[in-house]
Formats: C-alpha cells, structure tokens, sequence
C-alpha cells in the first residue's frame, strides 16, 4: 500500500470560493471542485485530447471539459453514466484545522473505454484507378425551389468534360448538406481543434463529413465553385472554410500533412467585381491546406458595376460558349497536374517548421515541462 502523502492546497475558505479551479501541486495540474459543501479534486487533463478541466464547469457532480464536453465526476473521476469506463485519476482529499489536504499518493488509475477510430482517421492512402475530381458549389439556394446559378453552371460544365479526359467526378452541394458552424474549438486551444473535425466526431447527423471524405481521401482534384456576395465568396464557401481548418491544424499540432499530391481550381461568378480578391482569399487558404495549383487556376465572370441586370447576367452564362469551354479547359489542367503528382509520389507527410511557420509553437516548446 503507497504511502500517504498529504499536501496543504490552501484555505478551505478561500479554496471554497469557486465551484472549479485549476491547482498545480508537485508539478502536477489537477482540477479542485467545491459543491454542496464537499471538495472533490481529479486530474486536469481530460481523456479525450487532454482538455484542461478545471477550466469547464460543473454540470451537477460532473466537471464538464471546456474543449469537447466529456464530463467526469468531480470526485470518483469516472464518466457519466454510461460511460463509466471512461475515468480521470481521483485524489482522496480531506479539511483539517480550516485547511484543504489531498493524498498526492492516492491517485485512482486512468482508465479509458474503447472509442472506435472515426472512418474520417485512417490512414489517407490512393487508392488505385482514375483520376477523381470533385467539384464544391458553395452557391446558397433553397432546394425545394432552386434558382440559376451560374457558379453552379459552369461547375457541371466542368464536371461532365472529366469523363472525356479519363477522370471520374462528382458534385457536393453544400446547400444540400446539413451542417454545423464551426463553434471556435481552436480558440480555446489549438489542440482542440482536432482531424477528424470534434463536431464530426461528436455529431453523427452533421453532414460536412462528405466533404472531409471527399477532400482528404477521395479526390485527386477539386474545382471550388462560388458566386460573390458583397464583395466576397458565399456565406456557405466561408462556413465550410471555417470547419476546413481542421485540415490544416492538422498541419500545426501534429506536423500531419493530409492533402498530398491534390489539385485545386475555382470558379467565381459575380454580379459586381472583386474577382480578382475573392479568387486571391480561395487561393491563400487552399494553398495553407495544401493544395497545388495548375497554371491559371480559376475562371471567372462578371457584369461589373455598370451592368446590374441579372436577368441578362444569368442568360449570358447560360449560353455563353467561352465560359463553357473555359471551366472545360480549368478541368483539365487540374486533372493533368493531378496526374503528374501522383506519378512523381512528390508531396510531403510532414513539412519543416522553415517551410511554412518558421517557429514551433510555443505549447510544444513547453510541452516537456507539463
């Protein structure tokens, strides 16, 4: 049997004062909880990505983490119910003389259930056969009642030539899919912004895992297709970006490159102008996913600001052969850089830090000392 080891936390006055606080007793970070007049104290470190928890909140006898909502009993460390097997090392604790001991040599044993991997988390591997092309139309529209869309236009046009160049296609339209905004998990750190994306793991009806699928393992090549509103690409481009970060967070946390030997193009329609802009934003944030470039790698259209008349803006890009013939031409120079990649096996899993950030970040650099 270990041998007690009572450690003074403090005053059970002041220690009493909040429901949950963080405590670091002999370099060890725990989380000291105060409810019903009962202290309770377990590891701060949660099971799932190592969420602080005594940063959360106490929901009933349970802290929940900050970063993902596990919850643990603020006393005996185990999972809610349910997942009991699921449990945070507990510390016996005790108030003597108006002072807050624990037993740093009583630690409870961590234990975790079995969580089968999501299918988003296996290896990222080709598989053999054409090349792919998914096309993205980000164009927001109500699908009981759809409307034109010239973004949505042009991307089919580009889809239905992948055939005649030997590739495979395929059409996402995220205003068909059910999907949450991204909650911010990576500002509260950036280690809980987690690949597989947390909201995917923990929603099973949230339907941005097509996307992920798609991105990360399907396709070869994408083609991103927007209209531009006030100035910018659509609100449903920028709400699926957000939950893209992922992907490349991936990069920072775990030096994890998961877009290898892929290709992005764009296409951009605009009632106004602010092309150039709007494709220079789709190409920055793609570029830090890691995607690759053909040379002139978007097609766009616009009436600009001295001709407002959409009704003659949709049948211009209806009919319009050059736009056609353009999107066509985008398709396969993304499909024949894609090609070149695969053959050469050039992309990189992981990248130096002088590549890309310069620096480490300063949680790895602090990382020995937890």
């Amino acid at each position: 049997m270990a041998v007690e080891n009572w450690v003074d936390l403090g005053s059970a006055e002041e220690l009493s004062s909040m429901p949950l606080r963080q405590v670091a007793v002999e370099n060890r970070e725990l989380a000291l909880s105060f409810k019903d007049g009962r202290f309770g104290i377990v590891s701060n470190a949660c099971n799932h990505v190592g969420g602080p928890l005594g940063a959360g909140r106490l929901d009933g006898d349970y802290i929940a983490c900050p970063w993902h909502n596990w919850k643990f009993h603020r006393c005996s460390g185990k999972g809610e119910p349910g997942f009991e097997e699921d449990a945070v090392p507990a510390y016996d604790i005790k108030v003597e003389g108006g002072r807050v001991l624990v037993d740093m040599a009583s630690a409870s044993k961590r234990t975790r259930k079995p969580h089968p991997p999501h299918p988003l988390a296996r290896k990222v591997e080709r598989a053999p056969g054409p090349i792919r092309v998914v096309g993205i139309a980000t164009s927001p529209m109500d699908e009981v009642n759809p409307r034109f869309s010239g973004s949505d236009h042009l991307l089919r046009h580009a889809l239905e030539s992948c055939a005649v160049y030997g590739a495979e296609s395929k059409l996402i339209r995220l205003s068909a899919l059910k999907f949450r905004a991204c909650e911010g998990y990576y500002s509260k750190s950036a280690h809980a912004c987690t690949w597989p994306c947390s909201i995917t793991q923990m929603d099973e009806s949230d339907q941005l895992d097509r996307v992920y699928e798609a991105v990360v393992h399907w396709a070869d090549a994408i083609i991103v297709a927007s209209p531009i509103r006030w100035g910018a690409a659509s609100s449903l481009y920028f709400k699926m970006a957000e939950r893209l970060n992922c992907v490349q967070n991936a990069i920072t946390i775990r030096n994890q490159v998961l877009i290898r030997n892929k290709v992005a193009g764009f296409i951009v329609v605009g009632g106004q102008d602010n092309i150039q802009g709007v494709a220079g934003q789709m190409l920055g944030f793609f570029a830090e996913l890691g995607f690759i470039f053909p040379q002139f790698p978007y097609v766009a259209h616009s009436r600009g600001w001295s001709s407002e008349d959409m009704e003659r803006n949709v049948e211009i890009v209806r009919e319009s052969k050059e736009l056609a013939e353009g999107t066509s031409m985008l398709a396969k120079r993304c499909i024949d850089l894609a090609a070149g990649l695969i053959a050469q096996h050039q992309a990189p899993t992981s990248i130096e830090r002088g590549g890309r950030k310069a620096h480490s970040l300063e949680i790895e650099r602090d990382a020995g000392s937890v």
